[in-house]
């Protein structure tokens, strides 16, 4: 049996059709699911934890020790101002950080091969810097949503203040 080309044309737009059908029937079924809070866990909390000294660079304290507390208190400041978000926007964090935390994504989208944990401070720079000034708006946007979030959380903190010279905020007159 010879397939014509209107034979094919006739199959394709009727699978379009079941296809659309069945879609629409499923959601007219499913209620709406509310988005949770975001849950920074696993290679989402590796991949934050990766980005950090690259994005802080010489805001973080010389000594492995200390750079380490610095690190864990701002991957936690960062947690906590993300739980300060709208949930919509929450949301998209967590799937952000979901995408990250998949091998693929990660190799395809970051230029990262490994885990986030043995990732090397230049190949992470590297991938800040490609999504800093890719040609596609989106991922430039990811860049700034994460240079935001981090830089914002590290500089709400009190104990970095004295760093940059800020004395805190005036106090009242009395």
């Amino acid at each position: 049996m010879a397939t014509t080309r209107r034979g094919f044309l006739k199959v394709g737009a009727l699978a379009a059709l079941a296809l659309a059908a069945g879609g629409g029937i499923y959601r007219l079924t499913r209620a709406p699911v509310a988005p949770g809070p975001f849950v920074l866990d696993g290679e989402a909390r590796s991949a934050l934890e990766a980005m950090l000294p690259a994005m802080l660079g010489t805001a973080l304290p010389p000594g492995p020790a200390a750079r380490a507390a610095a690190v864990k208190a701002a991957t936690l400041h960062v947690h906590q101002a993300i739980l300060g978000l709208p949930r919509a926007t929450q949301q998209e964090l967590q799937d952000l950080f979901g995408l990250l935390a998949l091998g693929p994504a990660r190799r395809f989208l970051a230029g990262v091969p490994d885990s986030w944990g043995s990732a090397s401070a230049e190949q992470v720079g590297a991938f800040l810097q490609s999504w800093r000034t890719h040609r596609l708006a989106m991922l430039q946007t990811a860049y700034h949503g994460l240079h935001d979030l981090i830089i914002g959380a590290w500089y709400a903190d009190p104990s970095n203040w004295p760093a940059i010279g800020y004395p805190g905020p005036m106090a009242q007159l009395s």
